[in-house]
């Protein structure tokens, strides 16, 4: 394995990185940790802090990483209708995590101390993923404000996201038939349909 001298701080950082995600993939998140990442590449722990502040700067990138994997499987989706997109999206969001379990795991799993902030980096991968779903929302309902598409937006995904968490569990308790796709379409069907009454008894 190089040794440090061998190679830039970009580099460290994306060696320290590739070895973080193969160990969270193999191990899962509760054994991450700077000591064995170091050991991975053969750096000693101390190495890695000239490129990561703490261990929470570390789990942060990793998190943007598996976000930014998640961005682009969405948007490698391609054209489709506002409906059809947003089904194409909860489909999407729950096959990652079934894929990628422990990363997506820890972007739920990390607790940032009350001492630190996140970054507003990060803050700003999260809100691209809500943004993606509020652009399709707002074709959907043009006049709805965006505070409303904010809130429905969120509603939604929380729909979504459970269901992959109880997906990991083994916890769906499908009958024998049961297919989670259609779990995940008719979750989005009546949720649509849903707010559409519920604007239409408000006007």
């Amino acid at each position: 394995m190089a040794r440090r001298r061998e190679h830039s701080r970009e580099a460290l950082t994306e060696l320290a990185l590739s070895a973080a995600e193969r160990l969270l993939d193999k191990q899962g998140a509760a054994l991450l940790s700077t000591r064995r990442i170091a050991a991975d590449i053969g750096y000693s722990a101390a190495s890695l802090y000239s490129v990561f502040n703490n261990f929470d700067d570390l789990c942060w990138q990793l998190n943007a990483r598996t976000l930014a994997m998640l961005l682009a499987q969405l948007d490698a989706l391609g054209d489709k209708s506002p409906r059809e997109a947003l089904k194409a999206y909860a489909l999407c969001y729950v096959a990652f995590a079934a894929r990628w379990p422990e990363r997506w795991s820890l972007l739920f799993e990390h607790r940032t101390p009350e001492t630190l902030q996140v970054p507003a980096w990060l803050n700003d991968s999260i809100e691209r993923l809500f943004l993606q779903i509020e652009r399709r929302l707002a074709e959907l309902v043009p006049d709805a404000s965006a505070t409303e598409l904010a809130l429905t937006a969120r509603t939604l995904w929380c729909g979504v996201h459970g269901v992959a968490v109880l997906q990991l569990r083994g916890k769906l308790f499908l009958p024998p038939e049961g297919k989670q796709e259609q779990m995940l379409i008719t979750l989005v069907d009546y949720h649509l349909d849903g707010w559409g009454l519920n604007r239409e008894s408000r006007a």
